[in-house]
């Protein structure tokens, strides 16, 4: 998503930006989203929950996201619904394949099948590259070392050449490059689509008994449920066992209940069993994205001439959860437009 609204917003500018895509088609990570753009309804609460982001960035993105959805919608990105169906954020959920096509329409040709390897000090350059989920090198170096078994809920191509080719350019990293935004995913031999990885996440860990191969209990405190995920990614075989209780199964989290979870799992062939009145199904972490990038100041500016936002910027939601969609919204705009020497 920030690559595409960092183009469209240098093209709306004048400007005629080339645009690389590694992989076969555009639109990264935002195509494998549920397309729901969001933010805290407090930047208060935003803080308390992401203490180790920038607060600057951090308020950049609270205060411009709403007037960055509205443009969104003004290039035809299309509304699922508004609202998140949770008292503590707000935000709208777009179709993500349409989100793409409206974004691909402004941003411009966008030549795929064509990874950055290195930047030559020429034009103004803005990273966008989906982070180093993909990566299990840099996973390995900077998570966990259960990287090979961490299940990919990320786009392929999300390697690290943003951070590469950033710290290369004379950038630093962030804090927190030993953070990801990570999902509960029904364990193998589950059979998981593209078009599953929301469908399947196991968003029940604060109604169920959740521990480790060896027993060890993670009994889960955030409402998102970002510490369990992050807990997991770090366990044997990134593994963990949900034990839910016939009383729970009933519960609802947003749109579905725990039960029509638990289903869904047990549909899709993972290890799912029944002991007497409760039901325990085995999970393992998905990596959505990595949480730490480069280090960027208020016109994302990670370098002379070298700008990074998406998943390559860090200082948004570490610590803790934030909207990735948001924050490549909010500073793949404000890259565009100081890579161009405007105001951001």
């Amino acid at each position: 998503m920030a690559g595409l609204v960092a183009a469209a917003e240098a093209r709306r500018l004048g400007a005629e930006p080339l645009l690389l895509e590694k992989l076969d088609r555009a639109g990264g990570a935002m195509r494998l989203s549920s397309g729901v753009v969001w933010r805290h309804r407090e930047f208060e609460r935003f803080r308390a929950e992401c203490q180790g982001g920038d607060a600057q960035i951090q308020r950049l993105v609270f205060e411009r996201i709403d007037a960055d959805v509205r443009w969104l919608e003004s290039i035809g990105a299309p509304v699922v619904v508004r609202g998140t169906g949770n008292p503590l954020t707000t935000g709208t959920r777009f179709e993500p394949d349409g989100l793409t096509a409206a974004l691909e329409a402004v941003a411009g040709p966008v030549r795929t099948g064509t990874p950055l390897t290195s930047h030559d000090g020429g034009p103004p350059l803005v990273l966008a590259t989906g982070g180093f989920a993909a990566s299990q090198e840099l996973l390995r170096e900077h998570v966990t070392p259960e990287a090979e078994y961490v299940f990919l809920r990320a786009p392929s191509g999300a390697t690290g050449d943003g951070l590469r080719v950033g710290l290369a350019a004379g950038a630093d990293a962030a804090a927190g490059l030993d953070e990801v935004y990570a999902r509960a995913m029904p364990a193998p031999p589950a059979r998981i689509g593209e078009r599953d990885l929301v469908r399947l996440s196991q968003l029940y860990a604060r109604h169920a008994h959740v521990t480790n191969e060896h027993g060890e209990r993670f009994e889960t405190a955030t409402w998102s449920e970002i510490d369990v995920a992050q807990w997991m990614v770090r366990q044997p075989r990134a593994r963990a066992w949900f034990r839910v209780s016939a009383a729970a199964l009933s519960e609802r989290v947003r749109e579905r209940t725990v039960g029509e979870m638990v289903e869904a799992a047990e549909r899709a062939g993972a290890p799912v069993r029944k002991e007497g009145e409760q039901v325990v199904v085995e999970t393992v972490a998905g990596v959505t994205t990595t949480l730490g990038g480069l280090r960027v100041d208020e016109a994302a500016r990670a370098a002379p001439g070298v700008f990074a936002c998406g998943a390559d910027a860090g200082g948004v939601a570490t610590g803790g959860y934030a909207s990735g969609l948001a924050a490549a919204l909010v500073l793949g705009r404000i890259a565009a437009r100081a890579a161009l020497g405007e105001t951001p």
